[in-house]
């Protein structure tokens, strides 16, 4: 570099993935997508939706 030239990042959002895990797809219809959100407003800590859904399902297996 001469001074000239400049790298430029993208930050990405969210974590970084782990690469970990298996990925499961699910699409949820609008009723579901709205049951998810009033959840996470009302008992979630701020989590993402996949965060959020990740926490109900340990709550469901393990209560």
């Amino acid at each position: 570099m001469d001074g000239k030239d400049t790298l430029i990042t993208k930050k990405r959002r969210g974590p970084a993935p782990t690469g970990k895990g298996t990925l499961v797809g699910v699409r949820l219809q609008p009723d579901q997508l709205r049951e998810l959100d009033d959840w996470i407003a009302k008992e979630g800590k701020g989590q993402t939706r996949p965060e959020a859904i990740r926490e109900i399902l340990r709550r469901w297996f393990f209560h």
